[in-house]
């Protein structure tokens, strides 16, 4: 189990064994480089401890536990966590500032505690195999033991196929969970694990506070963030898109270092997907030694690496420049800060912004919206405008799960085989969400942007960042999202973040003066990738030796003759590029897992190789500013 992690902790390996418990880790030596080692016990041995992550206030704490008596054998912040549930049980998660998964034995009381930290940054996996109870930061250390039953879990396919990602609870293997963001579980071998959550964030706007203050105030946390960040006994870099929160994040840090910031981009030989131009002028603004890497289309040897390192199928293709641009930064540092949750945080995403217009449509009479379905239905399926119609005429929250939603569920009706869906059975991962948004009352970016911020966010954008810098041994750290700087932004009023048709605005005038006006004031372009041109011309091959392989049939969970007509509708000009890939990277994770039933997967670690040997995917390697 611990080899299958081994980019997670290249550097030490620990373990604990006794009376029917035992904990295993991989380190990757990032504060306290000398006796940080792991599993880490209390004074007289009865709690031990294993961490993923970091807890960035540990320094506070340590001192605090000292005053009360306990003593440290190591300078790591693994072990605060021992020495407060000494004092608070499974409370103690309470006091940690920080992104983290852990475990703790308390061998006295045969008591074992998980915990996964409020806003989902680390992953944490766990089940029942056998008569044992087991955990660990990846779906594929679990399947390293022979008595886990490889089930695809038919619910988790139906979320993937709907959102490109598996559910919050659930893995892509049936019996195998997910710890959810902000939750806790507690085991002890008289009764079944008992989970409950811990934190819960709420989009609650605070009316006593002015725009300026509030704007005064968001500058003091977010440096107030940066800085816990920068605790570190190794050099710290940042990932830079030159979009607003990556380039936030490198102004901050360089007001507070006393070196050079090494910083790391990535950028597309399409025009209208680089945006190397605004990484270089935020990273000229600041001095910082820069590095940036263009991508081609050519993965066929990355997909590999893709699927082991990804964990469990994954439908968002933004994976590739994530792996690439940690890869870029693993020859250089281990830990990098990345501006991820501004989005959902200040009402960043276009997909707001659309909402925020096409809300118009709630005026229209039923019997308008009605007529507008019926007109949809009547389309031929590639007729232009049919599934325009057929959204303006769905109700409020409906309306936004429809155009977020890849295969919905009539379509995912005609994808399947009828065996496929004879195992789905009712399952329609869009009711969950629906639920969700209907139970809530408020602002409605509000509302979504609480679905975005339990859904979204945790099962894409954090999953990606994790799995992409883990699989190079970088950690990743991503202070927009510390729980006090987020719990502030959810009591921003909605109005002050989508402010006439603009995104971020309270954010942007926060950082007004700190940042090029250029970077501020220029369109979103997210970190996309230029698949519909990469599939319709070099990789054509690629997507037809997945799809439409014997392999790909003989598994009986998709119908031929309809995957065959969407590759079609893709090359003749339709947007199906995340369908497309969904799907590839769904059969690439049976490959890799599913296929190679007879002996445990596992991989040498790759320690990263000089960008100047041959990628992967083939790149342009450049150090601009550098000394």
């Amino acid at each position: 189990m611990c080899a299958a992690l081994v980019s997670r902790g290249p550097d030490d390996e620990g373990t604990f064994l006794k009376d029917g418990a035992g904990l295993a880790m991989r380190r990757l030596s990032i504060i306290d480089l000398e006796t940080g080692h792991q599993p880490v016990s209390n004074e007289d041995g009865s709690i031990w401890v294993v961490l993923n992550g970091e807890i960035y206030n540990y320094r506070q704490l340590r001192t605090d536990l000292e005053r009360r008596g306990h003593r440290f054998s190591t300078a790591t912040d693994t072990e605060v966590i021992v020495h407060l549930y000494e004092e608070h049980g499974a409370d103690c998660v309470q006091a940690l500032r920080g992104m983290f998964a852990f475990a703790v034995w308390d061998g006295a009381r045969r008591r074992l505690t998980l915990a996964r930290d409020r806003i989902g940054i680390k992953p944490l996996y766990y089940g029942t195999a056998a008569g044992r109870f087991i955990f660990a930061s990846e779906l594929k250390a679990l399947l390293q033991l022979p008595e886990i039953d490889r089930r695809l879990n038919w619910e988790s396919l139906a979320h993937l196929l709907a959102y490109g990602t598996t559910p919050p609870g659930e893995s892509i293997v049936d019996g195998i969970h997910k710890l959810e963001p902000g939750h806790r579980l507690r085991l002890d071998p008289r009764h079944e694990p008992v989970v409950d959550r811990y934190w819960e964030l709420r989009f609650q706007p605070d009316e006593q506070r002015s725009e300026e203050d509030t704007v005064e105030e968001l500058r003091t946390k977010l440096h107030e963030s940066i800085r816990y960040h920068l605790v570190s006994d190794v050099p710290v870099g940042a990932f830079l898109s030159g979009g607003i929160d990556s380039s936030a994040v490198v102004a901050s840090m360089a007001g507070m270092s006393t070196s050079r910031i090494k910083t790391f981009s990535i950028g597309f030989r399409e025009q209208e997907f680089d945006e190397l131009p605004y990484a270089r002028l935020v990273a000229k603004r600041f001095g910082t030694d820069h590095h940036e890497l263009v991508l081609e289309p050519d993965v066929v040897d990355l997909l590999d690496h893709l699927a082991w390192d990804l964990d469990e199928p994954f439908g968002d293709s933004s994976a590739i420049p994530t792996y690439m641009v940690s890869r870029l930064a693993g020859q250089h540092v281990k830990v990098v800060l990345s501006g991820d949750g501004g989005d959902e945080l200040f009402g960043g995403y276009d997909k707001y912004v659309v909402e925020g217009r096409d809300r118009m449509a709630r005026f229209l009479p039923g019997s308008v919206r009605a007529l507008l379905a019926r007109t949809s239905d009547a389309l031929p399926e590639d007729a232009k405008g049919k599934q325009y119609l057929e959204y303006l005429s769905k109700p409020d929250g409906e309306r936004y799960l429809y155009a977020t939603t890849l295969f919905r569920h009539d379509h995912q009706q005609r994808l399947l085989t009828d065996w496929a869906r004879e195992q789905i059975g009712e399952a329609q991962p869009e009711r969950s969400c629906l639920d969700r948004l209907r139970r809530h009352e408020g602002h409605w970016l509000s509302i979504l942007q609480d679905l975005d911020f339990r859904h979204y966010l945790p099962l894409d954008i954090l999953t990606k960042v994790d799995r992409m810098s883990m699989a190079h041994s970088v950690e990743a750290r991503v202070p927009l999202l510390d729980h006090p700087f987020v719990e502030f932004a959810a009591t921003i009023p909605a109005e002050w973040k989508l402010h006439r048709g603009k995104t971020k605005h309270i954010f942007v005038k926060a950082l007004r003066g700190l940042l090029p006006d250029e970077i501020l004031d220029r369109s979103k372009k997210g970190f996309g990738v230029p698949l519909n041109r990469w599939f319709r011309g070099p990789l054509r091959p690629l997507v037809n030796e997945l799809l439409l392989s014997d392999t790909f049939r003989r598994r009986g969970i998709f119908d031929p003759a309809y995957v065959k007509r969407l590759i079609e509708r893709q090359e003749q000009g339709r947007p199906l590029d995340l369908h497309l890939w969904t799907l590839m990277s769904f059969e690439l994770w049976c490959r890799t897992f599913m296929d190679r039933r007879t002996a445990p997967v596992t991989q040498p670690a790759r320690r990263p190789s000089p960008i100047t040997g041959r990628l992967p995917v083939h790149g342009r390697s450049v150090a601009s500013w550098s000394s």
